[in-house]
């Protein structure tokens, strides 16, 4: 277990990203979720994080659900704002957004003080708690301005009032999550997707930056939404279906794994816990199979002679740090 920046907030090094459970892309039924869940608890996972964008709220009122029963103090839970859920008879689905559940919401932006409030006591009554262990910002992208004069603040009064223990910013890129690093206290940064094996951007700047701050790093998408899982014409890459140019990187650094006897899957988790900024690795699954499939990938050790090869031929940077050598 790893703490959030100085908060005491301590979180597994593999997480449970609730996404998937809140149907994204596919629907997902109540017991497979729940099975889900209760898979990650069984494999020693205690990090679960959610947020009312995932499902129009379903992903909370299922995580939820599962966690109920369980030692509140053995786990940590985190949820984010920004986003508020306003009733609608619109009709219809969700899947503009990326989720299979009915249109019963629509979301609005809102980074203000009260909105950030509203949230979550919302996301509280979803989950059925009293609190949440850590509160992120939520793709404040084109909300800047209002995110930090109004949103952060007043995440740091939650947080000085006890109402909630880190606090931070969860993104898709890492620019901004840099700015969050230097120009504020936040415990933690949730950066998705910007750290991976083919996309090291959070490298640069936002890694030596939380180093030097204390600021603790959760990583999310280290599959890259599927392309680093089961690279293949039609897999997506950032939600999208991926570029063929990306596509043959990774089937590249899969026949290196393969060759080591080692799994992409495996090194696309390793790598991203390696750093020593990053506290955790988010994993999103819906299936209690999946679940014990990451857990076994995170586990597994992959060979020195496999990092060895992929900065030779180019396909990882020589400054990404990497796991330890094996023991001889």
């Amino acid at each position: 277990m790893s703490a959030l920046g100085r908060s005491g907030v301590r979180v597994s090094a593999l997480g449970f990203g609730a996404a998937g459970i809140g149907n994204l892309y596919t629907e997902v039924g109540d017991e497979q979720a729940h099975a889900a869940v209760t898979a990650a608890w069984k494999q020693g996972i205690r990090y679960f994080d959610t947020a009312p964008h995932y499902g129009l709220g379903l992903s909370e009122r299922r995580l939820g659900a599962a966690l109920r029963g369980r030692p509140r103090s053995a786990c940590t839970v985190s949820t984010k704002v920004g986003r508020l859920l306003e009733p609608t008879d619109a009709g219809g689905d969700d899947r503009a957004h990326g989720f299979a559940v009915p249109a019963t919401h629509h979301r609005v932006w809102d980074f203000s003080a009260d909105g950030v409030r509203r949230s979550l006591e919302e996301s509280l009554e979803r989950l059925g708690l009293d609190r949440v262990d850590v509160v992120y910002l939520h793709d404040p992208d084109d909300h800047a301005e209002q995110a930090f004069r109004e949103g952060y603040p007043a995440l740091e009064e939650l947080r000085s009032q006890g109402v909630v223990g880190a606090i931070g910013a969860g993104m898709n890129q890492a620019e901004m999550l840099t700015r969050f690093v230097r120009e504020t206290d936040v415990d933690v940064v949730l950066c998705a997707g910007r750290y991976t094996l083919l996309d090291q951007r959070a490298l640069t700047e936002l890694l030596p930056a939380a180093l030097e701050r204390g600021v603790s790093v959760v990583v999310g998408g280290a599959f890259n939404s599927g392309l680093l899982a089961d690279p293949k014409p039609g897999a997506t890459y950032n939600y999208t279906q991926a570029p063929a140019e990306l596509l043959e990187r990774a089937l590249r650094i899969k026949t290196v794994a393969d060759r080591h006897g080692t799994t992409l899957r495996a090194a696309a988790l390793a790598f991203c816990a390696a750093h020593p900024a990053v506290a955790s690795v988010l994993v999103g699954a819906r299936s209690a199979h999946e679940v014990r499939d990451c857990a076994e990938q995170f586990a597994a050790r992959v060979p020195t002679a496999f990092w060895q090869e992929l900065r030779e031929t180019g396909l990882l940077p020589a400054d990404a740090p990497v796991p330890a050598e094996e023991p001889s």
